[in-house]
């Protein structure tokens, strides 16, 4: 791979921040490559190319190897490390500096920024749980229902007046049975309430839960389910998948077959030329003569390399429930009836065909603008009587990842009502439990 000249003339400050690691005079280094003090200088300066024997001799000479002068840290390193520094508010122009002159502690400070937005991310679904999940507010009312039959219960026996021995009994039983209700009920509510972690079968994950946990693992990218040929069927492919229970199986299963009828319809080398040669979704998916949900599934199931470098999927019912979603840089919708309304995903419901294109922009100052192309569809039959079905997909990029085509309506969106901070919102539903927040809609 050809090296940016703009990274090759940062060699020489490479060479000269390990050479003043190792404590080498300039004069040193030059003897032992066999060139003159005043030529390592230029070097230094970045005022002389460096390359073939004399690129060895000195990385023989610092303990490097070629490549750790010629092009310093990884590309993909500096940026995760760029990108770390910019969301804390740090300047990222030393990263690649950083990264080449103590590569050991870049890879610990991009393990920590990782593991950071890992936790953020936790932080941020429990958050959602404890504010809107239907599951989590049944499994409260239970508790509380449970706990005040046993109060009651008790009240009477201290309380009340002389029962006699059988409705004594009667009492005891159904304090004995209210009892394990609670106690099942608050092992239920506390199993929830655990952060989800890396195990995939976590009981206190939701079905759809894990086989996003699952997914995540796979990049939502199959190769069995590739080619003419492929491997496994969508249902080996499920089977085959450790930590489901029956209904996650089956969510998978369904998310096997869509994904294999996607990849026919879509092989990986169709795609990789189309999206090299045109990449924008609508006018990609009238360039191959498919359906845009099918063409936005696809864009974000494709393996590095090959369609946009970073992608997220969002897909609806009719009633706004998701499926199994697929984040972008660690943004998702959230569950539970919570997401806010204006994200172009629900949009799209109320115009089923028309492709929506906008900038959704988070609350905060330097929080991130999405790309977001939605689209919903309504599938009739098989039978006259049988309901219209509609549902709604949303790919989401970044912000710069397609040309500027045409214009982009910028939308102001939100985590849900409880959670957003935006003042005089028109689609907010109740009040928020944050203060406002000075970005304007």
């Amino acid at each position: 791979m050809a090296v940016d000249p703009g990274r090759r003339r940062l060699a020489g400050g490479r060479i000269r921040a390990r050479r003043l690691d190792a404590g080498l005079a300039q004069a040193d280094l030059a003897r032992r490559v066999g060139i003159s003090p005043s030529y390592l200088n230029l070097i230094e300066h970045d005022r002389r190319r460096i390359g073939g024997r004399l690129l060895i001799a000195i990385a023989q000479a610092l303990g490097l190897e070629p490549a750790q002068i010629a092009e310093g840290a990884g590309d993909a390193l500096i940026d995760r490390l760029g990108a770390a520094a910019a969301a804390r508010g740090h300047g990222a122009e030393d990263a690649e500096a950083f990264a080449g002159r103590f590569p050991d502690w870049a890879g610990l400070v991009e393990a920590q920024a990782a593991r950071i937005e890992a936790l953020e991310a936790q932080v941020a679904g429990l958050n959602d749980r404890l504010a809107h999940d239907p599951e989590l507010s049944a499994s409260l009312h239970q508790v509380i229902t449970a706990a005040t039959a046993i109060r009651s219960t008790a009240s009477i026996l201290v309380e009340g007046e002389a029962l006699d021995r059988d409705w004594q009994a009667r009492f005891h039983n159904n304090i004995h049975a209210d009892s394990l209700r609670l106690a099942e009920s608050s092992r239920r509510l506390a199993g929830y309430l655990e952060a989800p972690g890396e195990a995939a079968g976590s009981g206190a994950l939701s079905p759809l839960d894990r086989v996003e946990a699952a997914l995540d693992r796979l990049g939502h990218h199959v190769p069995a389910l590739e080619g003419e040929s492929p491997s496994l069927r969508p249902a080996e492919v499920a089977a085959g998948v450790p930590g489901l229970d029956a209904s996650a199986r089956q969510i998978l299963n369904g998310w096997c077959d869509t994904y294999r009828a996607d990849a026919v319809a879509l092989p990986l080398d169709t795609m990789a030329r189309g999206w090299r040669e045109t990449p924008e979704p609508l006018a990609l998916a009238a360039r191959l003569g498919c359906t845009l949900p099918r063409l936005l599934r696809r864009l974000a199931s494709l393996p590095p390399g090959i369609g946009p470098t970073r992608a997220g999927l969002v897909t609806c019912d009719a009633g706004g429930a998701l499926g199994p979603r697929r984040a972008l840089d660690g943004l998702t919708l959230p569950r539970g009836g919570a997401a806010c309304p204006l994200w172009p995903l629900f949009e799209a419901l109320s115009q089923p065909g028309r492709p929506l294109r906008a900038l959704a922009a988070m609350p905060g100052e330097t929080a991130p603008e999405v790309l977001c192309i939605a689209v919903s569809t309504v599938e009739t039959g098989p039978d006259w009587a049988a309901p219209p079905r509609a549902g709604a997909v949303m790919l989401m990029l970044p912000r710069d990842a397609l040309p500027e085509a045409a214009p982009r309506l910028r939308r102001a969106v939100g985590p849900g009502c409880r959670l957003c901070p935006r003042d005089g919102c028109p689609a907010r539903r109740e009040p928020s439990l944050l203060p406002a927040s000075p970005r304007p809609l």
